[in-house]
């Protein structure tokens, strides 16, 4: 819980780093070709940068993601999110949820996943036994990462 980690600079200023490696790398600079995933806060970023940023990422992977953490009065980016979920389910992203069933945000994933059911959206889920450990996040990574780019 660093100093804004959630109050929206990073995921405003997200689409400078993709800008910036599309500029210097040789990158295919399209939605198809572009993956974001994280774990932890890292996941949180990741829903939240992919569903303001519909059209940037094609892949989404979300592993024991802080998905319910946050106060949407913090920043515009974490307003709307139904909206922005609508939008970006719109453009048929492969969305990947993974959760161990002991982590301490097994409930909020849970919820959140009732909410992509409730709008109809399709995601990839995976769970594990285990908790918030890196165990499993080397195991969500691995079924990530071959379900990519295709």
């Amino acid at each position: 819980m660093l100093p804004k980690t959630m109050e929206g600079t990073f995921e405003t200023a997200f689409t400078e780093v993709v800008n910036f490696i599309d500029k210097n790398y040789r990158t295919i600079a399209k939605k198809q070709s572009r993956a974001i995933c994280g774990l932890s806060m890292g996941g949180f970023h990741s829903l939240y940068i992919s569903a303001n940023n519909p059209d940037l990422f094609g892949y989404v992977g979300l592993f024991s993601a802080a998905v319910g953490v946050t106060n949407a009065d913090v920043s515009p980016i974490y307003q709307d999110r139904a909206a922005k979920l609508a939008k970006q389910f719109a453009g048929k992203p492969l969305y990947f949820i993974a959760c161990g069933n002991t982590d301490f945000l097994y409930q909020s994933n849970k919820a959140y996943m009732a909410e992509l059911d409730k709008a109809g959206y399709p995601y990839k889920y995976l769970e594990t036994d285990g908790g918030h450990i890196w165990r499993n996040w080397r195991i969500y990574l691995s079924e990530f990462v071959p379900k990519i780019f295709k």
